[in-house]
């Protein structure tokens, strides 16, 4: 399948256009996926897992046997079972075409989503401030509006109940408030309004760069304009893409199948109905409880690592590298390799989602990380042993945080060359620039890879929409519905653009109106390619570097312009995708078009105006730890830190990426990447396996992202992941298929919930977020001193 054959790791969500922070934005999302050279006896036995356990959304499947595989003219089949190999095959087997007509767009609906749209976008915004970003969970949303919405409809009164007595003129107000059953049209648009809400955008953390690093606080109308301009821009395009990004049955955004499915079975399978929100409530309550242990009481279980406890009485140099190669749970610590978490605010289940094969390999990456990062630190490349290992920040000659305000002073923060003269140019540590270098890499890859592998099937799609042929059969389901038509996205364009030159030529931004222009075009052009390679492999890459290094061209001398370029660039991409993906699964679920358009558009709204107040708050309550290069295990400023170290940098671009700056090779490996790629294209023509792998499924810019992986942040969770992941996707697929199908997801959604409203609480209650810390007294599971897990090198006690 695209997922069994083809496919790519999450973005997010470290950036990417899935994520919208660079690698932070897609770290929080999952793990890459080109097919890897593990053995042919993994291979073979993800082969064998990786298919569907039914076609019939209501047949009943407890266990599955080994057999072989079938070729037949639907396809592949295991023992009489469909084998999901392409995005048709999804269309056919996996998502149901059944359409109930039920209404979509009422009060109910509406409500609900405003309300879970507050709670989804506080967790996101505060999840930016975390050592690691995670994702608010669809699945916990939803499974939490289903709770809510099915109280609604049994305990407020509806119509029928004043039907033939004296109140029945009230019939229509309750048929308002209560229209029935609740109904999964209902519950989709209230869902989406909530998730669309809880989107990551680096236009709200671009006012905290500001607020944190130029002292200057952008009123709240700016910063919701400027929020909607970026999201309702990126909107507009994904309306005049569909025919390309939604319309065709390849263009599957897996990440959304378990959401798809989660709906699916809690509507149109009442009987297990029960079972399954048990399952969620107790689920839910056990974590929100166990949350507390790891989060505040216990924080050890972050991050256990057998090899720094065994370190205590080690030469200082031996603690050091422990440290730097073991240690993991506190923010930029080490790459904490082999660490056991227990942590599951920062596993997440996203692990519970992807199928073996995209689990297996990330492994690539993630070994490739562990030896780079520490040949890069050790041999000293660029530098780097005069700063720490991993850090977003930017650092003077001497190893101290570089002293930015004097080198871009006045009200414009422009270059002030005789200040530069003397304070000398900013370093990165070595860390970050080999994540700088492989974003490059990536994006020169992703660019390459969908043009040589996938150009003939863009110009099909757009053929086939034209003629109104196209063949998915969810996409002919959706005729009986009028669509939204291309001049509503038109419109929304306009809106978006003008909201922006307002913002340009009103507010703070330093940015000139021609440059903003042209940072629209950028993110137009991306745009597709990046969608594209999200769609098919169930997320991206990080493309905000590329933004960055055409701000640094246009805006020389100027962070804060460049700061506003990447935001309006990038997010024009990174929205573009989340907002194409929820269009998908309103053609999976038979959403009406217009309704989709409306919902997405309010949620939008939504989360610009939740996002700013929470940052506001945490911002303001936490601005040192913000400003510390390492952070706690609790705050981290690491995504702030590199927006910021990155428009500083790149607006030096001459200086340092030049041919004759110290880092010359990172603006050289955006043309770098597209060779493997072509080269690969070529080899796929003459020889299309090679021996169990098929190499068009090699996913190159995948594997250069994942390379750089533990650039920073809390790095105690990779084997964690990986465990969830083979408990999941091994053993309960193989030996519990039944029960991987009914409950997999749901208690995924769950345990993600239980952990995610726990953290809410505490980041208000105790860690801060409201101006004052009530720290956990100190015991052996929460040392006073030195790093949680015990990994104490590089003078942590001293």
């Amino acid at each position: 399948m695209i997922i069994l054959d083809k496919l790519t790791r999450r973005a997010k969500a470290k950036e990417g256009d899935v994520d919208n922070n660079d690698n932070n934005d897609v770290k929080s999302l999952t793990s890459p996926i080109s097919k890897s050279n593990t053995s042919n006896d993994l291979n073979n036995e993800i082969e064998k897992l990786d298919y569907y356990d039914n076609k019939d959304n209501n047949e009943k499947v407890d266990s599955v046997s080994e057999g072989s595989f079938v070729k037949d003219e639907e396809g592949q089949t295991l023992n009489g079972e469909p084998v999901i190999t392409t995005g048709l095959d999804v269309s056919r087997y996996v998502v149901d075409l059944r359409d109930d007509g039920d209404p979509a767009l009422t009060f109910r609906s509406l409500t609900m989503g405003t309300v879970f749209a507050g709670l989804g976008a506080a967790l996101c915004q505060i999840y930016q401030f975390k050592p690691v970003q995670m994702v608010v969970s669809t699945v916990f949303l939803l499974l939490l509006i289903y709770s809510v919405g099915n109280a609604w409809a049994k305990f407020l009164p509806t119509k029928q109940k004043v039907v033939g007595t004296r109140f029945e003129f009230l019939g229509p107000a309750l048929e308002f408030l209560n229209p029935g059953p609740f109904g999964l049209k209902e519950h989709v648009v209230a869902s989406l309004v909530a998730s669309t809400a809880a989107a990551q955008s680096t236009a709200v953390l671009n006012f905290a760069v500001q607020r944190l690093y130029y002292d200057t606080h952008v009123e709240a109308t700016t910063a919701v304009l400027a929020t909607f301009s970026t999201a309702c821009f990126g909107y507009g395009l994904v309306g005049l893409l569909r025919p390309l990004t939604v319309y065709p049955s390849e263009m599957v955004y897996w990440f959304n199948l378990p959401t798809v499915s989660v709906f699916q079975a809690l509507h149109f399978d009442t009987t297990a109905n029960g079972k399954r929100v048990k399952l969620f409530w107790t689920a839910f309550t056990g974590m929100f409880i166990y949350e507390l242990l790891p989060a505040y009481i216990f924080p050890l279980l972050n991050g256990f690592s057998i090899f720094c406890l065994a370190s205590q009485r080690s030469s200082q140099k031996v603690v050091d590298v422990f440290t730097n190669l073991f240690g993991g749970t506190n923010g930029n610590e080490g790459l904490g390799l082999l660490s056991i978490s227990f942590d599951w605010q920062y596993i997440g289940s996203s692990f519970m989602s992807y199928p073996l094969i995209q689990q297996a390999n990330s492994w690539i990456g993630y070994g490739i990380c562990y030896i780079v990062i520490m040949a890069i630190y050790y041999s000293n490349t660029w530098n780097s042993l005069d700063y720490p290992m991993l850090s977003s920040s930017i650092f003077s000659a001497n190893g101290s945080v570089y002293h930015q305000s004097a080198v871009f002073g006045g009200s414009d923060f422009h270059l002030n060359e005789t200040a530069l003269a003397e304070i000398g140019l900013p370093a990165l540590t070595g860390s970050n620039a080999w994540h700088n270098l492989t974003a490059n890499l990536a994006i020169g890859g992703l660019i390459a890879h969908c043009i040589f592998f996938w150009g003939a099937d863009a110009k099909d799609a757009f053929k086939l929409a034209y003629n109104k042929t196209q063949p998915d059969p969810h996409f002919q389901a959706m005729k009986k519905y009028k669509e939204a038509p291309w001049w509503w996205y038109a419109i929304l364009l306009v809106l978006a653009f003008l909201a922006g030159l307002i913002v340009v030529l009103k507010g703070q931004t330093t940015l000139p109106w021609w440059s903003y222009i042209v940072a629209l075009l950028v993110g137009a052009f991306i745009t597709p390619f990046s969608t594209l390679l999200f769609a098919r492999m169930g997320n991206g890459i990080a493309t905000n570097q590329l933004m960055k290094m055409v701000a640094g061209a246009v805006n020389p001398g100027r962070p804060v312009a460049n700061l506003y370029f990447s935001m309006w660039s990038h997010d024009v991409v990174s929205t573009s995708i989340g907002l194409a993906g929820d269009l998908k699964m309103g053609q999976y679920l038979k959403i009406p078009p217009r309704v989709m358009f409306l919902t997405q558009v309010w949620g939008t709204i939504l989360g610009a105006i939740v996002n700013y107040v929470v940052m506001i708050s945490v911002v303001t309550s936490q601005r040192e730890i913000l400003l510390d290069p390492v952070g706690t295990n609790v705050w981290s400023g690491q995504v702030t830190q590199s927006l910021n170290s990155q428009a500083v940098t790149w607006s030096l671009a001459r200086q340092l990426y030049g041919f004759d700056g110290p880092y010359w090779i990172i603006p050289i490996s955006l043309v770098i990447g597209i060779v493997p790629t072509f080269f690969q294209w070529l080899i796929s023509k003459r020889w299309p396996r090679i021996g169990p792998i098929q190499i068009n499924t090699i996913i190159l810019p995948i594997i250069y992202m994942y390379s750089a992986w533990m650039y920073v942040g809390v790095n105690s969770i990779i084997t964690s992941c990986i465990i969830v992941g083979l408990v999941s996707q091994l053993w309960l697929r193989k030996y519990h298929p039944g029960w991987y199908k009914k409950y997999n997801y749901i208690l995924g959604g769950a345990l993600d919930g239980g952990a995610q409203v726990m953290i809410f609480i505490l980041s208000f209650a105790v860690f801060g977020a409201s101006g004052v810390e009530r720290r956990f007294p100190a015991w052996a599971g929460n040392p006073a001193k030195g790093n949680v897990d015990y990994c104490n090198g590089n003078g942590a006690l001293e």
